[in-house]
């Protein structure tokens, strides 16, 4: 699995996905957009935390610097 995710989208992605998580915590976004809102920050925590993104494969999207 390559990487194609540069420093600035895993800084972005790993702050919403933190600032969704308190939003959740402080029950600020309950029910239905609760759950929405936690899958949405797993999913960013997990793709900021490993450099890749599968929808940016898909788009052919790299903002990972060259080598």
């Amino acid at each position: 699995m390559k990487k194609n995710m540069g420093p600035t989208d895993k800084y972005i992605r790993l702050f919403v996905a933190l600032i969704l998580a308190v939003l959740v915590y402080l029950k600020v976004i309950e029910g239905t957009w609760g759950f929405a809102a936690t899958a949405v920050a797993f999913v960013f925590l997990l793709t900021g935390a490993i450099g890749f993104c599968p929808l940016y494969t898909l788009f052919g999207i790299n903002t990972c610097k060259r080598e």
